[in-house]
This record gives C-alpha cells, sequence and structure tokens, in this order.
C-alpha cells in the first residue's frame, strides 16, 4: 500500500485532461490532490470520476483556481460559498478534504495522520519593509499582479487575509488536538514557508504564495511530510528533519517534453528517496 501526490492538474488544457485519463491504476493506493484541478465545480468532478476507480482513497485541498468566480452574474458562487460548493462535490465522490476529520494512514509504519489544510495567503511573504497595503503595488512595480486580484473573493470575510486568518486558527486547533504520539503528514496548496515560496522568474509573486503564520508548523505539529503545490517546481527537499515535496505538474509547455503523469506522482510512503542535503528537481 503506497501514498502518492500530485497537484496543479489544471484540467481545463486539453493535454492534461487526456493524460489524466491514461494515468495507470493504483488500486490499493491513496492520493493526494493538492490543488488547482481547475476552476469549476465540473473540473473536479471529472478528476474525482477518472481517478476513483483507480486509487483506494483521494484527498484533496483547494488551490486558488478552485476559488476564482468565473462569471459576472451576481448571483454566482464567491469566496467560502463557492468553497463548500468544491466540498460537495468531493463529498459526492468520496473524497476527503480539509472539512473532514483528519485519518489515520492505513498502511505500514508507524502512526501517522494525513492533514489536508485550506490555508490561503495574507501578502506576508515580502520583504518586511513593505506593508501589506503596498505589497500588490509592490508586485506590480516587478510586472507581476495575480489573477486571484480579479476572480478570487473572500466573501463573506473582508479580504483575503482575514480570511487567512481564520483558516489559520480553525486549523491550529486541530492540529494541536492531534493525539502527540503521532507524526503528521502536511498537505497544502501553499507553501508553508516564506523561503520555500522561490519563483526566480517572477520573485515578487510569492505575496500570493501563502502566510508567515504556518513557518513553524512543520515542527510544531511534527510532519514527517509537508506536501504542498502551486509553484510549478516539483522539488523533494529535506529542512530540520522534515522532507517538503512540490507536486506540482502544472500546464502542458511544463511537463509534456520532460516525463509522463505517471512519473509526476510523487510516492510518498513507503518513502524512496534518502535524505540529502540538495533538493531534488523531479522535473
Amino acid at each position: 500500500m503506497k501514498l502518492y501526490a500530485i497537484s496543479d492538474l489544471h484540467v481545463r488544457a486539453p493535454e492534461n485532461r487526456a493524460a489524466l485519463e491514461q494515468l495507470l491504476p493504483h488500486p490499493e493506493d491513496w492520493l493526494i490532490v493538492a490543488g488547482d484541478v481547475g476552476e469549476r465545480p465540473e473540473d473536479l468532478q471529472f478528476t474525482f470520476e477518472t481517478l476513483g476507480p483507480r486509487f483506494r482513497q483521494l484527498i484533496w485541498v483547494p488551490g486558488n483556481h478552485e476559488l476564482w468566480t468565473l462569471s459576472e452574474d451576481p448571483s454566482a458562487l464567491r469566496g467560502d460559498a463557492l468553497y463548500r460548493k468544491m466540498v460537495s462535490v468531493c463529498e459526492d465522490h468520496g473524497v476527503l478534504t480539509p472539512e473532514h476529520p483528519y485519518p489515520r494512514w492505513p498502511g505500514e509504519g508507524p502512526a501517522r495522520i494525513i492533514a489536508p489544510l485550506f490555508l490561503l495567503y495574507d501578502y506576508s511573504f515580502r520583504p518586511d519593509e513593505v506593508p501589506e497595503e503596498d505589497a500588490v503595488q509592490w508586485a506590480q512595480d516587478s510586472g507581476v499582479l495575480c489573477t486571484d486580484e480579479s476572480l478570487l473573493y473572500p466573501d463573506p470575510y473582508p479580504s483575503r487575509s482575514a480570511w487567512c486568518a481564520a483558516r489559520c486558527e480553525q486549523t491550529r486547533e486541530r492540529l494541536e488536538a492531534l493525539p502527540a504520539d503521532c507524526a503528521t503528514i502536511l498537505v497544502n496548496h501553499f507553501p508553508l514557508r516564506q523561503h520555500h515560496a522561490r519563483l526566480p522568474r517572477i520573485p515578487r509573486f510569492s505575496i500570493w504564495c501563502g502566510t508567515r503564520k504556518t513557518d513553524d508548523w512543520h515542527l510544531r505539529f511534527r510532519a514527517e511530510v509537508v506536501v504542498t503545490g502551486h509553484l510549478h517546481i516539483p522539488l523533494t527537499f529535506w529542512e530540520d528533519g522534515v522532507r517538503f515535496e512540490e507536486v506540482s505538474l502544472g500546464y502542458p509547455r511544463q511537463w509534456r517534453h520532460r516525463r509522463t503523469i505517471d512519473q509526476a506522482l510523487r510516492q510518498l510512503l513507503p518513502e524512496t528517496t534518502p535524505p540529502s542535503p540538495t533538493a531534488i528537481y523531479r522535473g
């Protein structure tokens, strides 16, 4: 029995959609899908109908793309209501989400709990001298602006930062209540640590990549593995004795000439890669 992870499937891209349909079956294994499946409930439905028969259990966390409101209709779902709609699609397909009890890993080895997280970002991945209210302009000054600024609404919260703060507080309380004798596998779409949001070509995009509130969570909550996506830079690296896995597939131009979707699946358990002082690029 194995635990795999992948993120950033972006199934609205026809090539990604076709590749997903060719993924080999793993009927005894679990799969984590760490966000950015697509922008519509139908994208999640297609993905879970495709992956569900291939794996014993699916686990999902939202990325920013699942939270985009594409319709200009005033009645269209936004913010938390849209997130809850995505959760309902997961529930229809037996997929575990951040709203469900955290499952214990049933495979071999020590006691582990898989914790799917939904934490968002709060623009704190910026230099100390840049005030929060200037963060978006600071990014724009380098020619970078995230589509979230137009399509990701925080309703009913007054801001994305406020929504992030609420999610972090709720999640912290749940993690603190876990049994002290269990290690964790923390799963979040966005990096948990600021210096992990490394984007060489667009470094100021970092403000849309996480929150400093989670900087010590890998130690505080006994993480064996931290799983993230969002950056489209697949990596394995170790820090503080914890394994960090960025498991993005990405857009076709980013993966099609380097690997297959089966090769993009990251095996988390049992561990196959020994600790290394250097990061291992998985592109």
